[in-house]
């Protein structure tokens, strides 16, 4: 199997969860803290290493999955992955970053600064201003949802498959759009726990953080199987003929 080859119609997604549950529960909160330790040392660092801690939280996450011995270590070899991961990590964050501080500056500070400083605007003009804003947002949401979407395979499959730039992404969104419907119907089922988690005081949030982690990893397993390691070792000199 090439790096880019995957399987179509693969995800099946409440099999997705079931099977993800019973993989990470014997280290679940290990992988908790995985997640909030590379969370933290991403914002520390204004998220200039969000992608390497991406990439090993993603690592630690694949080998509880795949089976192998997990340590809290491994997030720290995200690190080595720092530039491959790079213009994955501008794709995803930058335009989301970018337009949050474009709407911020030149729509809703200007009328947060007009309401500090008393001055003399009418109120039917801001609430038209304000919610010309919200559907602009609205509607930009779900362009960077559908653009997120594509990339959901990306991180994965530098830390798997070991691609590198921007084809981590454009091999991530033909796999996303061969498995659209079963992506789809996972993300629904995430975004039910995360509301769930929510709704528990918000402190729930962080406890289904490592099952919504895990289903996402789960069906990027079903879509690109663990590649078999080459066997570089010599054979057996018992196996050669004899020659007379």
């Amino acid at each position: 199997m090439q790096p880019t080859e995957f399987q179509t119609d693969a995800i099946k997604p409440i099999e997705c969860v079931k099977e993800a549950w019973e993989l990470i529960k014997p280290n679940y909160w290990l992988l908790m803290a995985i997640i909030i330790v590379g969370a933290l040392v991403g914002a520390v660092t204004l998220y200039v290493l969000i992608g390497a801690m991406v990439c090993g939280i993603m690592l630690c996450y694949l080998k509880c999955i795949d089976g192998d011995r997990l340590v809290f270590d491994d997030l720290w070899k995200g690190m080595k992955l720092f530039w491959p991961s790079l213009p994955v990590t501008i794709l995803v964050f930058v335009p989301a970053v970018v337009w949050a501080v474009v709407l911020f500056s030149t729509i809703y500070l200007p009328l947060i600064m007009a309401a500090v400083m008393g001055n003399d605007v009418r109120e039917g003009p801001i609430w038209t201003v304000f919610g010309i804003a919200l559907v602009v947002d609205f509607v930009v949401a779900i362009i960077m949802i559908c653009f997120h979407t594509l990339l959901t395979f990306s991180f994965p499959l530098i830390v798997d498959r070991g691609l590198t730039g921007f084809q981590p992404a454009i091999v991530s969104a033909r796999a996303v759009l061969k498995n659209l419907k079963g992506l789809v119907g996972l993300i629904g089922i995430n975004f039910v726990l995360a509301i769930a988690g929510e709704l528990m005081c918000g402190f729930g949030l962080y406890l289904v953080m490592p099952l919504v982690m895990a289903t996402s990893l789960v069906a990027y397993r079903k879509v690109f199987p663990r590649m078999k390691a080459l066997n570089l070792n010599p054979p057996a000199p018992d196996l050669y003929p004899v020659l007379r």
